[in-house]
């Protein structure tokens, strides 16, 4: 179930709720009792074609564009399956919380996408809005509780919040096991250290690997350049392409 957690993401079905579910100190279960279909193998693709370019007639690599969008249409409608089989066989969801503070377009606009995209797979996700001037005791409150609600199997705290809270606090409190983002020390520190998975790995760094996967581009012994150093794309990216080259993996 691990598997299907990292392969889920941060999509959720369009389920808007601006009050929190009561607090539950009830342990999350449907992880521990929801098993996945095995991960299809991905499908063959090259990123590079031969070429005979020149008056000699050598052989040399052409570009080709790697698109997301057909790898994207793939993983959602593989994804909108399990999640129908779920239904079907235990009768429950999978569930994503969304917490925003403050009034960022910028950030309304990326938690729009998100629950556009939920609403395509089915994942019924509630999402809370609190004010710009909200203190860091209310959004631990927020977080708290949905931290021990287990129909809630995945937590987004929309970052950056606002510069009078503590970031890396309100990061440290979400539960590893919900920690969609990957941002969690837990998650962070076992993506960096040698034979350890991380529960959740950062969406972006991720679509990258899954990207050079598909298109079959191998990434044990090339040089790679990350421009970047954030938690949130560069670091995570260059941890994971590390790690690939170490051991062989099934994504």
């Amino acid at each position: 179930m691990v598997g299907f957690w990292h392969r889920l993401g941060n999509k959720g079905k369009a389920l808007y709720s601006a009050t929190l579910s009561p607090p539950c100190s009830s342990p999350l279960t449907l992880p521990h009792i929801w098993v996945p279909t095995q991960t299809p193998q991905r499908p063959l693709s090259s990123g590079f074609h031969p070429v005979k370019t020149g008056a000699t007639g050598k052989t040399q690599s052409a570009a080709e564009i790697m698109s997301g969008k057909p790898i994207a249409k793939d993983i959602n409608l593989r994804v909108a399956a399990e999640i129908s089989r779920m239904k079907a066989a235990i009768g429950r969801l999978p569930g994503l919380a969304v917490v925003l503070v403050g009034y960022r377009e910028d950030s309304h606009a990326y938690v729009h996408i998100n629950l556009k995209a939920c609403n395509e797979v089915g994942i019924k996700t509630s999402i809370v809005q609190l004010p710009q001037d909200c203190t860091q005791d209310r959004l631990i409150d927020v977080v708290s509780s949905f931290n021990s609600n287990p129909s809630v199997h995945g937590i987004i705290v929309q970052l950056p919040l606002p510069q009078h809270l503590e970031e890396e606090t309100i990061i440290n409190f979400v539960s590893p096991e919900k920690d969609v983002d990957g941002f969690h020390p837990l998650n962070i520190g076992n993506l960096a250290l040698r034979g350890r998975e991380p529960l959740f790995i950062p969406c972006a760094p991720k679509a990258c690997i899954e990207l050079l996967l598909r298109y079959r581009v191998e990434i044990i012994g090339k040089n790679a350049v990350v421009i970047g150093r954030s938690k949130i794309a560069g670091l995570s990216t260059s941890l994971l392409l590390q790690s690939w080259t170490e051991a062989p993996r099934d994504g």
